[in-house]
């Protein structure tokens, strides 16, 4: 499906910088899977930044403001579901949520080739066999993949578009988490004619991630009733 690139730190070019310390956060956050989260904070701070896949700027902040801030969307995915993780970039919030929750079936749905390539030798140098790269768009691949628990999203688009891409995807009372910042009631607001026409019966924002993140990283949770899409 993907092409295949030589070594997930391969290329040619600069060298990048260093990816700081895990945080204690982060050892709590993580707790034994750690050591695959510094691996993959790595090879973002080396691919990732040589393909394009993250700004060179974001190396020094990795932790707090990308791998914790997507870690605690664990703390609201219910137990042994299915995942879909919708414009999946460079695995953000994906990956992290797949090193700490084995019991969860997650795919990463990224259209772009470039990141479907980094993620699948991420996937494959992890052993995350619970995690399946597919290379569409939302709208592409409706019908095709099967409906999911929970739908996930970052720094993918405005709410109601957001919605209108992931919503369909749902299976009946799935619910789709949307990791936003501080416009995220804003979002909301504007986007509740959208989510009700696409069957959403309650929707929210909350503030997760005590003792892990500070601030608390921000999601708006968008439940669907019998008849999702």
């Amino acid at each position: 499906m993907t092409e295949r690139a030589e070594e997930p730190g391969g290329a040619a070019g600069p060298a990048e910088a260093e990816v700081p310390p895990a945080p204690e956060a982060a050892r709590k956050a993580f707790g034994d899977t750690l050591p695959d989260v510094v691996r993959y904070a790595e090879l973002l701070a080396d691919a990732g930044v040589r393909r394009g896949l993250i700004g060179p700027r974001e190396v020094p902040r990795l932790w707090e403001r990308h791998l914790l801030n997507c870690v605690v969307l664990s703390e609201v995915v219910p137990e042994e579901v299915t995942v879909c993780d919708v414009g999946s970039g460079a695995g953000l919030p994906g990956i992290p949520l797949a090193l700490v929750r084995p019991d969860l079936r997650i795919t990463l749905l990224e259209p772009l080739l470039r990141r479907t390539t980094f993620l699948q030798e991420v996937v494959e140098l992890m052993g995350l066999e619970h995690v399946t790269v597919v290379r569409g768009r939302a709208e592409e691949v409706l019908g095709t993949l099967p409906p999911v628990h929970v739908v996930t999203a970052r720094a993918v688009a405005p709410l109601d578009r957001l919605a209108g891409w992931g919503v369909p995807l749902l299976r009946p009372y799935g619910e789709m988490l949307a990791l936003k910042g501080d416009t995220a009631e804003e979002e909301l607001r504007g986007a509740r004619d959208a989510l009700h026409k696409l069957g959403v019966v309650e929707s929210g924002v909350e503030h997760i991630g005590e003792g892990v993140v500070d601030p608390l990283a921000t999601v708006v949770r968008a439940r669907v009733g019998e008849s999702p899409g």
